[in-house]
């Protein structure tokens, strides 16, 4: 019995006491949840059903709970049900029905934990968008591995979702990013705004093969090539090194269409009819003060230009008008200011902000090595880069460590930890198990052991207390999936999943899975396997969430 099952075990029970008593059926919820006690003791499950409907229906909560208790008492695959406190009831499965997860597992196989909680949400999901002026640094890596984990987890509870990178290729960081090409192009020291490192002699080099006549060319002309080619030849390598990291984007949206297509011009119109733009010095301004924000906004300065923040007014209302109901963006620690200004400018939009725009903030981190953070690249001279992590401990190991952790708090990724083949390093620990998983079935089909079928599975007989724990946990997977989605969360998964895998190796030291020597193989082995084999598949579902591999082999 998972979970989910139980849930609608005590929901079912509800409705047959309500109409027994002929209570009021409209106070019943939907769905309600069940919940692992903190002190295995009080059972297997907890439910707080009766608290939540006592005072709605004028019973005190142990009485209903009691009638509640009652009902459950007689349901298939509960062993016993106890009230405890002001009206929890602790809930505890016979073996059997614990034992079928398993089975259920095994069946579901990499459906097992997908739901439809946030279906008919339609997400817009922007990450990463560092500008085409230098390969990704560590702090874009992180989003890449944490954006690209929660798009799999919206995914996987319902959302329909569109990925997007904002590929900024427009404004002053791309013309200081131009002249930095052309010095070096014609071996000139890069100028004192322009951006450094062993990677613009090598852009420069590559549009100079291309453009073999842009050394003759007046100053402004070749800055021009070198911007159009070198920025084309920028984002080359920034998809390239992201798809190596197993990060593709269903969108890459270029800055420079929103002034082509006229995008600014639409969203001023919108913001005027909403009556939230007025004309002061010449300039254009949006009153977001009216909802919150700490000073006014420009969207067209005085001369004429649109300001960065006309840009971001226009692609947030591009992303709505193309059907999407929530816009989330994914910004680094040096963003915080930007919150504000987003959240008063969707409220001029006539949106309500804490409905269609989420932003989230992530915060700074740091390869370590020798206990001291790294500060240079070899290759981009000024920041550590995705190619750097990734050629420090590889793209699983880069992944889980950066997803394994809160996104507002800053990390410390440790080369010399991460690469290590030893249970502290907390990938390699979770990969073992997926590894040791896929070896048990080989082994098990060498000496003829097989699951059998559902008919002949005996669940019953997984009534150690390490099989039960471990079977506790596996039955956690979807509502830590749910979890991670719905608070954006990525790093719950990586818990989970470590949790599961010091589960499973209490399992396998305390219960023998394959027969010994001439052993016979019996039903208990055999039950064994199906929740060895059902491991394997939580780990590689958990694991594939957040972009990692489920080895066979280690």
């Amino acid at each position: 019995m998972t979970p989910a099952e139980l849930a609608d075990a005590v929901l079912a029970a509800a409705h047959a006491v309500f109409a027994d008593r002929e209570l009021d059926r409209s106070a019943l919820p939907e769905h309600t949840t069940v919940e692992r006690p903190r002190n295995p003791e009080h059972g297997d499950y907890a439910a707080t059903l009766a608290l939540q409907l006592s005072k709605k229906v004028g019973l005190p909560p142990r009485e209903l709970a009691a009638a509640l208790a009652a009902r459950l008492a007689s349901t298939s695959g509960i062993k016993s049900v106890e009230i405890a406190g002001p009206g929890f009831l602790n809930i505890r499965l016979d073996a059997a029905a614990a034992g079928q997860l398993a089975r259920s597992i095994v069946e579901a196989g990499e459906e097992y934990g997908r739901s439809d909680r946030l279906a008919g949400l339609k997400v817009n999901l922007e990450f990463v968008s560092a500008n085409p002026t230098g390969p990704v640094h560590i702090g874009g890596v992180r989003w890449a591995a944490v954006g690209d984990a929660l798009s799999r987890l919206l995914r996987a509870t319902g959302a329909e979702v569109g990925t997007e990178y904002y590929f900024n290729d427009a404004g002053s960081q791309i013309d200081r990013f131009a002249r930095s090409l052309l010095a070096a192009a014609r071996g000139e020291p890069a100028p004192e705004d322009g951006y450094g490192g062993a990677y613009i002699a090598e852009i420069a080099e590559q549009v100079v093969a291309r453009r073999p006549d842009v050394l003759a060319l007046d100053d402004a002309a070749a800055q021009e090539v070198f911007r159009v080619e070198g920025v084309a030849l920028m984002f080359i390598e920034i998809k390239s090194s992201l798809r190596d990291f197993g990060v593709e984007f269903d969108t890459y949206f270029n800055e420079k269409d929103l002034h082509d297509r006229g995008e600014l011009e639409h969203a001023l119109t919108r913001l005027r009819e909403q009556g939230h733009v007025f004309e002061s010095e010449g300039a254009t301004w949006l009153r977001t003060t009216d909802f919150g924000d700490d000073k006014d906004r420009v969207l067209r300065k005085s001369n004429g230009e649109w300001t960065y923040f006309a840009a971001d007014c226009a692609y947030y209302l591009d992303k709505r008008e193309r059907g999407f109901d929530r816009v989330v963006i994914m910004l680094g620690a040096d963003h915080h200011g930007y919150v504000g200004r987003m959240k008063a400018m969707a409220s001029c939009f006539g949106d309500d902000p804490e409905r269609t725009l989420e932003i989230l903030i992530g915060q700074l981190v740091n390869l370590v090595r020798d206990g001291a953070p790294l500060r240079m690249s070899k290759r981009a001279g000024t920041v550590v880069t995705l190619e750097d992590l990734v050629d420090a401990i590889g793209v699983d190991a880069s992944r889980y460590a950066l997803a394994r952790y809160s996104s507002d708090s800053p990390i410390d990724i440790d080369i010399e930890l991460w690469t290590r083949a030893t249970r502290d390093n907390p990938v390699y620990y979770v990969q073992y198990v997926a590894a040791r998983t896929a070896s048990v079935g080989r082994n098990a089909a060498e000496v003829g052991l097989v699951r059998g079928d559902a008919a002949t599975f005996r669940p019953e007989l997984l009534d150690h207390e390490k099989e039960n724990e471990l079977l506790k946990a596996l039955a956690e997977f979807p509502a830590v999936v749910a979890a991670a989605a719905e608070l954006r969360e990525p790093h719950r998964v990586a818990r989970f999943l470590e949790d599961l895998a010091g589960a499973y190796h209490r399992f396998y030291d305390n219960c023998r899975i394959l027969p010994r020597g001439d052993e016979a193989v019996t039903d208990l082995h055999r039950a064994r396997l199906w929740l060895n084999d059902a491991t394997r598949v939580v780990i590689a579902n958990g694991l594939r969430l957040l972009g990692v591999s489920a080895p066979e082999r280690m």
